[in-house]
């Protein structure tokens, strides 16, 4: 199995309540290899109760990247939420950790 943060970079962010992160892979097999390997439904079970709402995940082909959409996944929002990571910084570091099939 390989981890995510061994194909690819990765930079999280947040608009509102839901939060995104952007996954650069590495070099030509390993945005083959992320792309056919990392699911929504893989990111949900990594995840857990963590994120509320819809898990998607877009592929920017001419850079090679994923755009992994995370919707209520903030408690509300930066200004709104109880929670430690108010902007979602973590959920790159968090989504490194995922073992692909």
């Amino acid at each position: 199995m390989t981890l995510v943060r061994d194909l690819a970079f990765g930079r999280s962010g947040d608009k509102g309540d839901v939060a995104n992160v952007g996954l650069l892979a590495r070099d030509d097999a390993a945005w083959e290899r992320l792309r056919r390997g990392l699911t929504p439904e893989l990111v949900r079970a990594h995840l857990g109760g963590m994120v509320k709402g819809d898990v998607e995940i877009y592929e920017l082909p001419g850079i090679q990247a994923l755009n992994v959409v995370l919707r209520n996944a903030l408690g509300g929002g930066a200004s709104r939420t109880l929670r430690f990571d108010q902007t979602g910084k973590a959920y790159a570091t968090i989504l490194m950790g995922i073992r692909l099939p």
